[in-house]
């Protein structure tokens, strides 16, 4: 799995946007470029975001990162590779399914992508259940943290577990017979399950040789012995061993010969008509399906015997190659458990309010004065929150609008939209009701704020609404006055303390009235709305982009500065790539800041050589989207709710603003920009050949110090 390999490099230092812009090569006439073929052209985008899931996996040998954190990485790596084989692999397969196999823009085939992925994740796997089992459960012992095996417990802790068994665990388990009249049960996606052999005769005088004992869902998975069975330590039990141990009380007069964990991993895409009357009603029935897609993934225990391995194999319609045998528990996404132990976690952090805020009592005056920029985590979330609930108590505003993609029943900010509209206010949410394994949550979101009174909407049928938009009208000396709220994430307050976003608070009114027009267009029908500040998607956020990246060839074809900084979680859109080659090969010096996906091959001669791909994975998730454009020496800098991804770009209704303030622009290009290309201690580089390596200086003997671009970010914004 050469995608996995650290490598060590000195970073060159990486200057700031108006270092030497137009140096590079003379650029060559098409006729003397090399042709490249797809794939070299392109990079697969499955295999593209395993390599991001791989990145992830290497923070759980990071000594950067607390040893809890790190367990936390391996956890969120079960997580996302989970989610992996339900959307991606699963997309693939289907495929497959209906012999579709053209070729994706870097000229694979599906079959071709899903052999290089069984490959990489089952050396990824066998390496993460290495890096549990040889690094983190023996650090943790260390630390008088341990999960104990079944041999390792004593006979105290041994009559305690039984009693746990029997009063907590045994009451809620049904063991499911496998014979003529018991068919191999439909097992819900993910879920822990076991395959138990039998010898000897049940009540009803049947020889039962197979059972099936679905661990439940509401049971911890992690169980904490108590204190005085460990002498104060932490000492652990895991609910498997716990039902290994005792299994045989559930088949009286019977011998339970042998005990296998198993999970299986399902299709848990959805597919909805989008002729359907509703929305919500049709959501509902698809839900219930997901648990019980097509089988895309099984996992099974190192010591399962190959003759139970293929039962089961047979049972779910998989190859060999889609068996996952684990050297541990088969569910680590489920690991976990409340330590109490602050030194082996992040220092804890305490995000900041902007100044203008603190000052001044009311929100609409500190905005009215100027334009807020917060940049979460390291600053609160607290006042988009703040913002709403006093639009929600005011007399003088008249209504909110606001879209909701991932905010959850239990949040603020829909309490505080609900307790708008019970106090008379026009609350109006647009819901993006398919938001990925949100949809039931987005559905009681629906619910609560319609019982409120507010007017609900699902969006755009073909669309996804995925902008992130707040509109507050307010009546002020007989005027209406408009504040938005413009962001690159979602109105999630957890997400907030996770995520690296930008919020933009103002009241600049081509900018609230650009707003208003899209709350029309999502809410009404008629053309596509004419904005003067705001780029669109997707009616003109593609065009405008591929403009400014040809504004900046003519830029640097004139010997006029030119340069492009892009900060997104992904880019793959085809067209793009092209014309940011293009710019390379125009000498535009091009910095790309990915977190997961990217298709596109740096560094290749003649075609991107200026053009430079890295990737920060830290403690926070970083999903801010920032576009900057030199345009010689006159800054563009916008943030967006959009990546650059085909489905942003055409399928979605996104949000891209301008960033006018000069000292908000400054502000983003030096933190947001220039110190993340100056990391030097968690950042990724990407090669020609798809590659990624880690960019790391140990120690204080080079020209260029550490810098890691989040802690900066800690030790300015928060205390």
């Amino acid at each position: 799995m050469p995608n996995s390999v650290v490598k060590t490099e000195t970073p060159k230092p990486n200057c700031s946007p108006n270092s030497n812009p137009h140096t590079g090569p003379e650029v060559a006439s098409p006729a003397t470029l090399p042709q490249y073929e797809a794939n070299q052209r392109y990079i697969n985008r499955e295999l593209s975001i395993l390599d991001f899931h791989l990145r992830v996996l290497e923070q759980a040998v990071d000594p950067l990162h607390p040893l809890l954190e790190r367990l936390n990485f391996l956890l969120i790596f079960s997580r996302n590779l989970d989610e992996f084989f339900e959307i991606r692999v699963a997309g693939l397969l289907q495929q497959l399914s209906f012999n579709d196999e053209s070729h994706s823009p870097d000229g694979l085939l599906p079959s071709e992508v899903l052999a290089t992925i069984s490959e990489r994740v089952h050396a990824a796997i066998e390496r993460q259940y290495g890096i549990l089992n040889e690094e983190i459960l023996p650090q943790l012992a260390e630390e008088n943290i341990r999960f104990l095996r079944r041999d390792e417990i004593t006979p105290e802790q041994a009559a305690w577990v039984k009693q746990y068994f029997r009063e907590q665990v045994l009451p809620v388990l049904t063991p499911i017979s496998l014979d003529p009249s018991h068919p191999f049960p439909r097992l819900v996606n993910k879920s822990l399950n076991f395959i138990v052999t039998l010898e000897g005769k049940d009540a009803f005088g049947r020889n039962m040789n197979l059972a099936i004992v679905p661990a439940p869902r509401s049971l911890p998975r992690v169980v904490r012995l108590p204190d005085h069975l460990t002498q104060g330590y932490e000492h652990h039990v895991m609910l498997s061993a716990i039902i290994h141990e005792h299994v045989s009380e559930l088949f009286p007069g019977m011998t339970a010969t042998g005990c296998h964990q198993f999970r299986v991993t399902r299709n848990a895409d959805l597919e909805l008509d989008e002729d359907v009357e509703d929305l919500a009603k049709a959501l509902k029935g698809e839900l219930s399906s997901r648990r019980f897609g097509r089988a895309v993934r099984l996992e099974v225990t190192q010591s399962c015997p190959d003759h139970i391995v293929q039962y089961l194999l047979k049972k779910f319609a998989l190859k060999d190659s889609q068996l996952y045998r684990v050297n541990g528990p088969v569910n680590l996404a489920r690991l976990i458990s409340n330590f109490n132990r602050p030194r082996l976690r992040y220092r804890p952090m305490i995000p900041v309010i902007p100044a203008a805020l603190q000052k001044s009592d009311s929100s609409f005056d500190a905005i009215k004065k100027q334009d807020i920029l917060l940049h979460h985590p390291f600053e609160s979330f607290a006042p988009v929150i703040n913002l709403l609930r006093e639009a929600a108590r005011d007399p003088k505003v008249l209504a909110i609008k606001q879209t909701l993609y991932r905010s959850g029943p239990d949040s603020e900010v829909v309490q505080v939209l609900a307790e708008a509209a019970r106090n008379g206010k026009e609350v109006t949410a647009i819901i993006e009701l398919r938001a990925r394994f949100d949809e039931e949550s987005n559905i009681e979101v629906a619910n609560i704020l319609q019982e409120a009174g507010a007017v609900v909407v699902y969006g755009i049928v073909g669309y996804k609404t995925h902008a992130k938009m707040i509109l507050i009208v307010r009546r002020e000396l007989d005027k209406l006055v408009r504040y938005v709220h413009l962001g690159t994430g979602n109105y999630h307050a957890g997400n907030a303390r996770m995520y690296t976003d930008y919020g933009l608070m103002s009241a600049d009114p081509e900018l609230s009235e650009d707003v208003h027009k899209i709350f029309q267009e999502l809410t009404g029908m008629g053309k596509a709305a004419k904005l003067k500040k705001l780029l669109h998607a997707p009616f003109t956020l593609h065009s405008s982009l591929l403009g400014f990246i040809d504004e900046e060839i003519a830029k640097a074809k004139a010997g006029k500065e030119a340069r492009i900084i892009v900060k997104v979680n992904a880019l793959t859109e085809q067209q793009l790539i092209d014309a940011l080659y293009k710019a390379s090969q125009a000498g535009v010096q091009i910095d790309l800041i990915i977190r997961s996906i990217c298709c596109l091959r740096p560094g290749l001669p003649e075609l991107s050589e200026n053009i430079r791909v890295r990737s920060i994975v830290g403690r926070f998730l970083e999903h801010t989207r920032v576009f900057y454009f030199a345009n010689g020496g006159e800054p563009r800098v916008y943030c967006a709710s959009a990546d650059w991804m085909d489905r942003n770009l055409f399928s979605r209704v996104e949000v891209c603003f301008p960033i006018d303030q000069p000292p908000l622009r400054k502000r983003i290009i030096q933190q947001g920009l220039i110190n993340y290309l100056e990391d030097n201690q968690q950042a990724w580089q990407l090669a020609g050949n798809g590659e990624w390596s880690r960019v790391r200086i140990e120690g204080q003997t080079h020209e260029v110090p550490p810098h890691m671009a989040q802690a900066i970010l800690l030790e300015k914004l928060t205390r």
